[in-house]
């Protein structure tokens, strides 16, 4: 393959031809997959993993970082080496890559309840408590002592009432919610939108309206996100 790209971009040079350029793109990108499957060595993943608990361990989170990255590319289908990584980048504040990380490790693994702990953790991190949630429900549903997610819940819904309570507006949060899809489904829905109308001029029938679970848990995330403030 590698002879074939350079001969392609010699014949480039000469005279310019999309198909010859289409090909030497497939090319290059069959390369890139090959060389990928040829890195692979889940012995080697195991001992990079191993190094990077030892820096994670020793608190050189970036030397962390290096290994556990080494330990996916060589070992792409293991779950908890990504919920590994996402635990290193979140101790140094990458938040958008620590998530990424544990959402391959749990599109690897749904039932990884140790990745689900973590996602709740990230997204707490990141202020998207009605996120947090819900992640740490999940690991709930697949194993309901699991002492990290019990944890985690707890603390998160303390987070949401404390704040509920104080009445100030976390702009950080908030946009965080506003960007959301889910939450825009709810603030787009007519019946949730008569229901926040109704706080404001006829509580009695926003309190009725609250007898509906769907109505109650679409109520309850806006909480969560921060979007609705109830005393």
């Amino acid at each position: 393959i590698p002879e074939a790209i350079k001969a392609y971009g010699k014949a480039q040079m000469e005279s310019f031809d999309k198909n010859i350029e289409r090909k030497m793109k497939n090319l290059e990108l069959e390369k890139k997959k090959r060389d990928i499957e040829l890195y692979i060595n889940p012995t080697l993943g195991l001992e990079a993993k191993e190094r990077g608990n030892a820096a994670f361990r020793d608190g050189n989170f970036p030397q962390a970082i290096t290994e556990y990255e080494e330990a996916v590319k060589r070992d792409p289908t293991n779950a908890p080496y990504y919920n590994n990584l996402a635990a290193a980048f979140l101790k140094m504040g990458v938040f958008n890559d620590a998530k990424r990380a544990v959402e391959k490790s749990l599109e690897l693994d749904r039932n990884y309840v140790k990745a689900w702990a973590k996602k709740g953790d990230i997204e707490f991190f990141m202020k998207e408590y009605h996120k947090s949630m819900d992640s740490y429900k999940a690991g709930l549903q697949l194993e309901p002592d699991n002492v990290l997610c019990k944890q985690g819940l707890q603390k998160t819904a303390m987070k949401i009432q404390e704040l509920n309570m104080d009445g100030t507006v976390d702009k950080d949060r908030t946009a965080h919610a506003m960007a959301d899809p889910e939450i825009q489904r709810i603030l787009s829905d007519p019946t949730i939108r008569q229901v926040l109308n109704d706080f404001q001029d006829n509580p009695k029938y926003a309190q009725q309206a609250l007898s509906d679970p769907d109505i109650r848990a679409k109520i309850e995330k806006l909480v969560s996100a921060g979007v609705l403030q109830v005393k």
